[in-house]
C-alpha cells in the first residue's frame, strides 16, 4: 500500500493548530531516495512571516545516536576493529579494573550494561571535559549486566567516548569522514551552529538565562558541556539528509559508510524474552508487531526515523516540538499516527 500523504499532510496541519509543534517536514521512500514528503507550519513561530523550510536544519537530539554513535560503530565493526561481545576492557585497557571493563560492545547498544539511567555530568564530575570523560568511564554500574533493558543516554555517551578511543578523533571527525561525507549527507554536522546558518534552524526550547529559544545551539546540557560533540545529542541535521542516511541502511553501497551486514544485525532483536524489545540502538516501533518489521528511533526534540526492510521503506519526521513543551504525550500521539501513515499494515 502506499504512503497515505495526504493523511499525513492533514496530521501535520493540525499538530501545528494545535500547537504541538510550530512547524514539521517529513520525507518518505525507498532504497532509491525519497518519493514524497511536504513541509507545514512555521520555522519561528517569532517570525510568522517565515515558512518551515525543505531545507530546515533542526536539532536532531538522539537521532545523534543513531547517524553518529551507531553508525561509527558499525563502520568499526566492519571493519574488524570490536566485536559485539568485546567486553570494554579488552578494547580500552585502562578499564582493566573498572566497573564498566566487564560490559561489552552488545550490552551498551540494547541498554542492557546497567549503567546510570540519567547522564547528571555538570553535577557529577564538573565541567571539565576530562574528568566528565573519567568519571563516566569509571562510574559504578547500577545493575547486573545484561539483567533488565533500560534506556539511558550513557550508553551513546560510552560508545561515542569508545569510539574516539579506536579512531584517536573527536566523535565529529569519524561522523563526518566515515558516514555523513560519503553518505552525501552535506548538511549534517554538531552544532553549534556557525551564524550563516542559523536563520535555517528551528528554534527549540526556551533558554531561561536569555530569556530566548535556543536556536542554531544544542538543547541538550550534556552536548554544550561538552562543547556540541558528544554521543548523547549535538547534531543537526535535515530531513534530506537523515533520509539518505535511512535510504543508505536498505541499500548500502559497498565502501561507503557501515555495510549491509551491520544494518540487519541492528535491525533484529537483541535482548531475547527481556522487555522492551531492543536492536542494536534500533527498537521495533510502538504499536507494530514483530512481522511488520518497523524500527525506529526518536529524538526528544521531536524528530523520528523509521526504517521497514520488509516493505524496503523508510520515513523521516522532524519537528521542533521542544518550542513550545517538554511533554511527550502530544508528540507520541503525532508520531503513532504518522508512522501508520507511512507503513501501511498491509504494505
Amino acid at each position: 500500500m502506499p504512503v497515505d500523504a495526504d493523511r499525513i499532510d492533514a496530521l501535520l496541519d493540525r499538530a501545528v493548530d494545535e500547537r504541538v509543534t510550530p512547524g514539521a517536514v517529513w520525507l518518505a521512500g525507498g532504497p532509491s531516495g525519497p518519493d514524497t514528503g511536504g513541509q507545514v507550519g512555521l520555522l519561528d513561530p517569532d517570525s510568522p512571516t517565515t515558512p518551515m523550510r525543505s531545507d530546515t536544519l533542526f536539532d536532531i537530539a538522539s537521532l545523534t545516536k543513531v547517524t553518529a554513535v551507531w553508525s561509527v560503530i558499525g563502520t568499526l565493526w566492519d571493519d574488524g576493529v570490536l566485536r559485539l561481545d568485546d567486553p570494554l576492557a579488552h578494547l580500552l585497557p585502562d578499564l582493566a579494573t573498572a566497573p564498566l571493563g566487564q560490559v561489552t560492545v552488545r550490552q551498551l547498544l540494547t541498554h542492557t550494561a546497567g549503567v546510570p539511567p540519567r547522564a547528571r555530568l555538570k553535577a557529577l564530575y564538573g565541567t571539565d571535559s576530562t574528568e566528565i570523560r573519567r568519571g563516566v568511564l569509571h562510574e559504578q554500574l547500577h545493575r547486573t549486566p545484561g539483567e533488565e533493558v533500560r534506556y539511558t543516554d550513557r550508553a551513546a555517551l560510552i560508545l561515542g567516548f569508545l569510539a574516539e578511543e579506536l579512531t584517536g578523533q573527536a566523535l565529529d571527525v569519524p561522523a563526518r569522514d566515515r558516514v555523513w561525507a560519503p553518505l552525501g549527507m552535506e548538511q549534517t554536522r554538531f552544532g553549534p551552529l556557525p551564524s550563516e546558518l542559523v536563520e535555517r534552524a528551528a528554534p527549540t526550547e526556551l533558554d531561561e538565562e536569555t530569556g530566548r529559544h535556543l536556536r542554531g545551539v544544542p538543547h541538550d546540557f550534556s552536548a554544550r558541556l561538552l562543547g556540541g560533540v558528544c554521543g548523547i545529542a549535538g547534531a543537526f541535521s535535515t530531513a534530506p539528509d537523515v533520509g539518505r542516511f535511512l535510504a543508505h541502511m536498505l541499500a548500502p553501497e559497498e565502501g561507503m559508510g557501515f555495510g549491509e551486514k551491520w544494518v540487519a544485525e541492528s535491525l533484529r532483536v537483541q535482548t531475547g524474552e527481556l522487555e522492551p524489545r531492543r536492536g542494536l540502538f534500533w527498537h521495533p516501533a510502538p504499536g507494530t508487531d514483530p512481522e511488520e518489521d518497523v524500527w525506529v528511533h526518536y529524538g526528544f526534540t521531536g524528530t523520528g526515523a523509521w526504517i521497514c526492510p520488509r516493505q524496503e521503506r523508510w520515513a523521516v519526521l522532524m519537528t521542533n516540538k521542544l518550542y513550545y513543551t517538554r511533554d511527550r504525550e502530544p508528540i507520541t500521539e503525532l508520531r503513532g499516527a504518522f508512522r501508520q501513515a507511512a507503513f501501511p499494515a498491509n504494505g
